[in-house]
């Protein structure tokens, strides 16, 4: 019989560990908290609507009992799927620079100033984004509309092909705009996770990789990258995860409208933050349940976005070890 090893736990061990644990449990609780106080306050208008019809009407008229979160659910989801789409290949690419490619000298100064913009205000970025990069974004919208309007989320409505006195408007506020804006906001988040698992790629294979003649390239496509894919999937998923709730930033650009608008590039949008933003301040007892209604569901969905990149991250082999 092979003998049981054990080892005695002091004082200190049982502390830290009993910490730990009621972290743990006073997370889990805080957000329990939060999602029993937002079905509450919800509860009166999903009541007098129905959870179909919440999730299903594309308009916002509480008073009337006419309201739904299917016009601001597709914005919001299109706002985040133009951020991530742009955001996750600036991010691994920013990432591999420095943990591979970059001089050490130049590492610390790079890490900072990516750090520095994740600490940026949202609001500045929404200003910078309304004054500055929305009217040097008009022409590669109108380009996109003009060759690739044939695919439905590219076409603008009221347009023709190279037609050069169209009107610019057509092409501000749009999902494009605010969705560039908020890649530049959560790129950092996603560089600094993807970073760091990066930086932890085994330093035998690196060298293996090297002594059976892989380029640079070559170790990083058979090394580093399968090896980051947890932390590429885990920085993807928390920077979606802040692009669905993002709302100072969304607001200042976006032009509100209450219809489910699928083309990207064509002014007015809508999401689900903006949409209580916009509307908490003048909300009647009514309204404000739709509002919290309206608030649990992106909830929800947050809470969804963030456990199935759990999932997926702890089945990569980083996730595997770092739980190791």
């Amino acid at each position: 019989m092979p003998r049981q090893l054990s080892a005695a736990r002091g004082l200190g061990d049982r502390l830290f560990r009993y910490q730990l644990t009621g972290t743990g449990v006073t997370v889990l609780a805080i957000m329990a908290a939060v999602g029993l106080f937002l079905l509450l306050r919800a509860g009166q208008a999903l009541r007098a609507r129905g959870v179909w019809d919440f999730l299903t009407t594309a308009e916002w008229q509480p008073d009337v009992h006419r309201f739904g979160i299917a016009a601001v659910l597709t914005g919001t989801l299109l706002i985040a799927a133009v951020a991530v789409t742009i955001s996750v290949p600036l991010a691994i690419g920013t990432a591999l620079f420095i943990s591979d490619i970059a001089p050490r000298s130049l590492r610390r100064t790079l890490v900072t100033m990516v750090d520095l913009m994740a600490a940026v205000p949202s609001v500045v970025y929404g200003l910078w984004g309304l004054f500055f990069l929305q009217e040097h974004v008009i022409g590669l919208s109108r380009w996109l509309s003009d060759w690739f309007g044939w695919i439905p989320f590219l076409h603008v409505d009221g347009t023709q092909p190279g037609e050069p006195l169209a009107s610019q408007s057509v092409y501000t506020a749009s999902t494009f705009v605010a969705g560039i804006v908020v890649a530049l906001m959560v790129a950092p988040i996603q560089c600094s996770v993807m970073r760091e698992v990066f930086a932890q790629a085994p330093a035998g294979e690196r060298e293996g990789a090297y002594a059976l003649g892989a380029t640079r390239w070559g170790m990083i496509r058979s090394v580093v990258l399968p090896y980051g894919m947890g932390g590429i999937i885990g920085g993807t998923m928390l920077g979606l995860g802040r692009a669905l709730g993002e709302t100072i930033a969304v607001y200042l650009i976006i032009s509100p409208v209450f219809v489910i608008q699928p083309h990207i590039l064509q002014t007015g949008s809508n999401s689900v933050s903006s949409l209580i933003a916009l509307h908490y301040g003048d909300a009647s007892t009514f309204g404000m349940s739709a509002l919290m209604a309206a608030g649990l569901a992106l909830f929800l969905l947050t809470l969804a976005v963030n456990f199935t990149a759990s999932s997926i991250v702890a089945r990569s082999r980083s996730g595997a070890q770092s739980e190791a």
